[in-house]
């Protein structure tokens, strides 16, 4: 059974489907809307959200189903083993997946992430320490990194 719904986060619209009881998209809603179709895995990945965003929640436990080639796949997944309020860089995530020379590769794969926030491309910064690149926009990046304290370490240092 495919599921479709919209949650209303901090950083914005998002929109989420699932297929066959797994989470196969979600991202900030560039479309209008369609009618819902609220599924159990939908539920519970809205609930997730409401905890994550809410302070009360760093892990998602919800079944995901990451679709898209095997390149992106082995990026995605590393994606997943970056810690909540931690950033790893381009060319760290390149050299974790065995290819230090796939750093372009690694971005475009990054911005192609069809999980936004639960695997999370927010946390992968530039070589330098720059906030670059985000698919929903900077702004919204900030946010997220602020809001799992990375920015607040950072700054303190200071």
């Amino acid at each position: 059974m495919h599921g479709l719904a919209y949650y209303s986060s901090p950083v914005g619209e998002l929109h989420i489907e699932s297929e066959n009881e797994k989470i196969i998209f979600l991202g900030f809603l560039r479309n209008s809307k369609q009618e819902e179709v609220r599924t159990p895995v939908i539920e519970q990945g809205v609930s997730e959200l409401d905890e994550y965003f809410t302070g009360r929640r760093k892990f998602f436990s919800f079944e995901i189903d990451l679709r898209g080639s095997d390149f992106q796949q082995k990026v995605w997944n590393e994606l997943l083993n970056i810690p909540f309020g931690k950033t790893v860089s381009y060319q760290e995530l390149a050299v974790r997946i065995g290819d230090v020379k796939s750093i372009r590769a690694v971005g475009l794969a990054n911005g192609q992430n069809p999980i936004a926030i639960v695997v999370p491309c927010h946390r992968v910064i530039g070589k330098s320490g720059d906030l670059v690149g985000y698919g929903g926009g900077l702004d919204r990046k900030i946010w997220l990194l602020e809001h799992e304290g990375f920015l607040q370490k950072q700054l303190s240092i200071f």
